[in-house]
């Protein structure tokens, strides 16, 4: 399988990792949209959340401790949670993954969401996450 995210998952690429249990592991997206925006994937390989939608259950725990850690570090107002399945919908890795999307008071609203912040430093962000900054 030629998988992105089962490679990262696997420990052969190299990812800034923020959260990991038996069932997902969450890390930096290295193209964020907005400081802080994180991937949440199931360890097993899913293509999309149409084609197994209970791994979507599988990864809620995930979703929810790596929200929780992410707004508390990072001191976000809010949270986007997106989900794309299929090419059309602008899935890239075929491999289920919840984007979340950090949102600050300074940049509000949907119409902000897909305007990329310029100039993301991810160590110093992943720094932050962990509680080493």
């Amino acid at each position: 399988m030629d998988c992105l995210f089962c490679a990262i998952i696997a420990g052969d690429i190299p990812s800034r990792q923020v959260y990991a249990d038996d069932a997902a592991v969450a890390f930096l997206d290295i193209s964020p949209w907005h400081a802080g925006h994180t991937l949440v994937v199931p360890r097993r390989h899913v293509a999309d959340v149409l084609s197994q939608p209970e791994a979507l259950s599988e990864i809620a725990p995930a979703i929810n401790a790596t929200s929780r850690l992410l707004t508390q570090r990072l001191g976000a107002d809010g949270l986007n949670v997106l989900i794309n399945s299929g090419a059309t919908s602008g899935q890239e890795v075929f491999h289920l993954h919840a984007h979340l999307i950090p949102r600050y008071a300074d940049r509000p609203g949907m119409a902000a969401l897909m305007e990329r912040e310029a100039d993301i430093d991810l160590d110093a962000v992943h720094r932050r996450i962990l509680g080493q900054a």
